[in-house]
């Protein structure tokens, strides 16, 4: 798995709707820290215009249906070099590591 697959799948895990509410509760503020990373990355703190806007509409999509906007995301991802921020790959490995706790991860796009 790349890091940019590895980011995609953490915020599909953390989105994922199935959760119960503990276990959504253990994984709910390392998911909010990775999904503020990423908004930032993809330019999402100002106004929704241009490659930021579009890249953080994309982002929202995926969280609402994961299997659809997989390639958009992964592709807004990539263009936004989230392979080299070290704060997101924590964030995202974060995630993962108390899904798999649970044994509850979901890959999305597959």
């Amino acid at each position: 798995m790349t890091e940019v697959e590895l980011v995609a799948v953490a915020l599909a895990t953390g989105a994922a709707p199935g959760l119960t509410d503990s276990v959504r509760g253990a994984v709910h503020d390392l998911y909010t820290t990775l999904r503020v990373a990423v908004r930032r990355r993809l330019g999402g703190t100002g106004g929704g215009n241009g490659v930021g806007g579009y890249a953080v509409r994309v982002l929202d999509a995926y969280e609402a249906d994961p299997d659809v906007w997989h390639t958009r995301l992964i592709h807004v991802l990539t263009g936004s070099g989230v392979e080299t921020d070290e704060e997101i790959l924590a964030a995202a490995r974060a995630v993962l590591r108390a899904e798999r706790r649970r044994g509850q991860v979901v890959i999305a796009g597959r």
